[in-house]
């Protein structure tokens, strides 16, 4: 059985036991900006629209010698009776029952209102050191400014100004003294990169991943708006990590959350939905479709997410292309089967499998690798076998054949059956695995020219046929060896 974690673990060893900071406030004041200042990253969307972030962002920082996780959350309005800031308001509180200590950003440039009062009164009833960090302070008359909001009923204000880190040592010294300092956490040596040397011409190839052992695999949930990827992700978590709701476009920030499977950690991350450029107008809509895409080009595999009440669309296709030029390993999953089978209300007959499947195969041909899944985040029907799907796609992306191997294969292979015209053929002298996670291939050619993709196509599906490598795509690389130099 899967074992679930609570919150973001960082990528750190021991990252666990590390005292927790939540940076909390009202919309607009500058938390995010703080949240990338200290972690030293662009971790949180920041920008000029009020509640931008809506779910918990967790990172690290260190100050003084010492390490913290630090958690970013949304700006926090009690009792409203809206959806979406009702449950940035409970991801705000799950925050502040995990921390250690809390830091309240405040703009010196925004007049104070009842529920800047509220929340200084839910702080303070959490037993808990608050630190009042107002914001945007940036001269003198500002700095006196910020001395009149003692009245909230802090003995200490901090200066600060996120954006120029100005004012922000102070106010880490004076955490780093409340909060006592953790046990000691030892520091792992990180494994050394390994170069293989070819076993043709001892030419030296850099992996680059070890496919024998990788502590951590990263896996992005993508798809368009509102196809239930947070659903899936805290379906797959077992926790309410990130915020749902009916309301296309939810998500902003990449959630990400830990579980331990079969001995191996998996971090899934939840993007945010991607859409055309046309179709985004906020600037954080904007900016979370750019994250969305650099969160996937980091993860080794893609959860495709698709709708199968809507069937596959043509922005499917484009965003899994993403997943495939990017050299992702992919499953496709189409979540909300339930709605157009077992639960299906319209009075149409339940939906069949295998011709939908057909039909996604169709628009989806370059994704012929990919297995597909059939599922319901909602009812939890299905789940188990998301994650023993990521394990073996994740360990076929990194598995290797020997150049041995590999000239055994193509030996075997009658290169006269591949549909290729004769100006575009080329012979291969013997090829080699360069590398994993994509596996790449280099051949060695009479040649250097660009493979025909009909050739190319051949070659993949007799290596498909031979070694598997299901769930990923295979990059080939061409070079044209001398003949005369050879002869």
């Amino acid at each position: 059985m899967p074992t679930y974690r609570r919150s973001v673990v960082p990528v750190k060893p021991g990252a666990e036991a590390l005292p927790l900071v939540a940076i909390v406030g009202r919309p607009n004041v500058g938390k995010s900006t703080l949240f990338n200042r200290l972690t030293k990253s662009r971790r949180s969307i920041v920008g000029d629209e009020p509640g931008i972030t809506r779910d918990r962002i967790y990172g690290e920082y260190e100050w003084a010698g010492r390490r913290y996780r630090l958690v970013d959350t949304g700006g926090m309005v009690p009792d409203d009776p809206e959806l979406i800031p009702t449950e940035i308001y409970n991801q705000a509180r799950v925050a502040l029952e995990e921390a250690a200590a809390l830091i309240f950003v405040v703009d010196v440039r925004t007049e104070l209102a009842s529920p800047d009062y509220d929340l200084v009164k839910l702080l303070l009833k959490s037993k808990k050191p608050v630190f009042l960090a107002v914001n945007k302070v940036e001269g003198e008359a500002m700095t006196l400014e910020a001395e009149n909001l003692r009245r909230l009923g802090f003995k200490e204000v901090y200066p600060i100004s996120a954006e120029h880190a100005l004012g922000v040592g102070e106010l880490l010294d004076a955490i780093a003294d409340a909060v006592p300092a953790p046990a000691e956490v030892p520091e792992t040596e990180e494994a050394p990169e390994v170069e293989l040397e070819d076993e043709a011409d001892g030419e030296t190839l850099h992996r680059t991943h070890g496919e024998f052992e990788q502590h951590e695999t990263s896996v992005a949930i993508i798809g368009r708006p509102n196809v239930g990827k947070s659903t899936l992700l805290n379906a797959l978590t077992g926790t309410g990590r990130a915020i749902v709701s009916p309301i296309a476009g939810t998500t902003r920030d990449a959630v990400d959350e830990v579980v331990e499977f079969e001995g191996a950690q998996y971090r899934f991350v939840d993007t945010a939905g991607i859409r055309r450029k046309g179709k985004t107008h906020l600037m954080a809509e904007k900016l979370s479709v750019v994250m969305a895409r650099r969160h996937l080009e980091a993860a080794d595999v893609a959860l495709l997410v698709i709708d199968a009440t809507e069937g596959v669309t043509a922005s499917d296709a484009t965003i899994g292309g993403y997943a495939h030029e990017s050299g992702r390993s992919v499953i496709i999953v189409v979540n909300k089967w339930d709605a157009v089978t077992t639960g299906r209300t319209d009075g149409k007959p339940p939906a069949d499998r295998e011709i939908f499947e057909k039909q996604l195969r169709s628009v989806l041909k370059y994704l012929s690798y990919a297995p597909v899944l059939f599922l319901s985040a909602l009812e939890g029907t299905g789940l188990p076998r998301v994650l023993h799907e990521v394990k073996r796609v994740a360990a076929e992306r990194r598995k290797r054949v020997t150049t041995g191997q590999m000239n055994r294969f193509l030996d075997k292979i009658d290169f006269q059956r591949a549909p290729v015209p004769m100006a575009k053929r080329v012979r291969i002298f013997y090829m080699t695995q360069a590398a994993v996670a994509p596996p790449t291939f280099v051949l060695f050619t009479d040649r250097d020219i660009k493979l025909h993709f009909a050739f190319e196509r051949f070659l993949e599906n007799q290596i498909r046929d031979a070694f598997g490598f299901e769930g990923t795509p295979i990059w080939f690389k061409v070079k044209a060896r001398n003949e005369k130099k050879d002869e």
